[in-house]
């Protein structure tokens, strides 16, 4: 039996793709990536995947035909999300922006290849675009093309991740059976009963994730490691890593910046600080610092400057280095980013968490396999409810 087919559009540096690249259900054909430096970085790390390094405009149906002499309908799975900046809650939120609407080119691409199931992945933000209904008119035109869609709000810290992440999730299936979202498998310690050893494990912690790498100051780099793994999480990410550390480094801060992170308590903001030390500018999360027993809240592509989203490292005068973020997106230490830090800072802070791409390849894995004890087709096509995760068809609600 052949492998299921895939192809990443938005790619990325790799998020979603790397959890169906380790499932040997699968095989990823071709991806998609309009920035160069973060195409490089995919196909650094994914050498035996195609990469369109275009313009998602300039891929089609008759593009992929020519370079592999497979018809398009014999791909299986598409997979990917048009860039979020469009849809976040952190900042400006821009119907007007073209990137808004990039599903259109998805769509475009649905419809050229049929394939039997797609996911949509993008920001929670998604969801109240437009008061609801940019969502709406998405889920009616992937519908429209005869695909029975489906919305979950995934949390990649549910699975694995040292990050509170919450990425809206749309699946599309022309197969005659239910999909099932993957299960958690971590939760919020505070809602674990005592004694219950047999539920999910405690969200992993900042501390957790990263305490094995060294406290550098701002302006400083390090290529060695600070102790051996503390823990599993440190040493799956360190597995078939050398002892070089890469991208540990952080960026320099005027005296000015680094005696306002010092004052800073941790887990604190701005109005924490002492009058003369308040930023006068910045969004209500900015300039704030993390907490070492607490999962990362969520990393952006700026998460190595102080004055973005709360990314201040708990026990230093710095924000994250692009190391840190990238153990916080669960990519091992043997991942390859490129470019400038800048560069590498925006392909880890918008990509998927592997962790969470890995339990969607082996729900999709799953669904696919004709042995898999299946629910039936729902009867009834739901709206989609933000807060319960439905079917999505009509119709957002407020």
């Amino acid at each position: 039996m052949r492998k299921i087919r895939v192809i990443d559009l938005f790619a990325g540096v790799g998020g979603l793709s790397y959890g169906f690249s380790k499932d040997p259900r699968f095989e990823i054909l071709a991806a998609n990536e309009i920035l160069p430096d973060t195409a490089k970085a995919y196909s650094l790390n994914h050498p035996e995947v195609k990469m369109y390094a275009t313009d998602v405009a300039e891929f089609s149906g008759d593009v992929f035909k020519a370079d592999f002499a497979i018809n398009p309908k014999e791909v299986d799975l598409i997979i990917g999300g048009p860039p979020c900046q469009a849809y976040s809650t952190s900042g400006k939120r821009l119907l007007d922006d073209p990137r808004a609407y990039l599903f259109k080119e998805y769509h475009r691409i649905l419809k050229d290849f049929e394939p039997k199931f797609f996911i949509f992945e993008n920001v929670s933000g998604l969801q109240s675009m437009g008061q609801g209904k940019l969502l709406s008119e998405i889920c009616e035109l992937f519908g429209s093309l005869g695909y029975e869609t489906q919305i979950q709000l995934l949390n990649a810290a549910d699975y694995g991740a040292p990050q509170i992440r919450e990425r809206v999730i749309l699946t599309g299936s022309r197969l005659p059976r239910q999909f099932k979202y993957p299960t958690p498998t971590h939760t919020d310690p505070r809602d674990i009963p005592p004694g219950n050893a047999m539920g999910p494990r405690p969200y992993l912690t900042l501390g957790e994730a990263i305490s094995d790498l060294p406290l550098i100051k701002g302006g400083e780099e390090s290529h060695s490691y600070a102790s051996e793994p503390q823990n599993d999480f440190q040493r799956e990410m360190r597995r078939g890593a050398s002892n070089h550390l890469m991208d540990h480094n952080a960026s320099f801060n005027n005296p000015n910046l680094v005696a306002l992170m010092e004052a800073l308590p941790e887990g604190g903001l701005p109005k924490d600080l002492p009058a003369h030390l308040r930023p006068k500018s910045g969004f209500p999360n900015s300039y704030a610092r993390l907490w070492w027993d607490k999962p990362c809240t969520t990393i952006t592509r700026n998460l190595g400057t102080p004055s973005s989203a709360r990314c201040i490292h708990p026990k230093v005068a710095r924000a994250l280095t692009t190391r840190e973020g990238a153990r916080l997106q669960y990519f091992p230490d043997r991942y390859q980013f490129f470019g400038s830090r800048s560069s590498r800072n925006l392909q880890i802070g918008n990509a998927v968490a592997t962790v969470l791409s890995r339990a969607l390849a082996k729900s999709v894995g799953d669904y696919f396999d004709p042995l898999a004890v299946h629910e039936p087709p729902r009867e009834q096509q739901l709206p989609f409810d933000a807060s319960t995760s439905r079917l999505c068809f009509g119709e957002a609600r407020e």
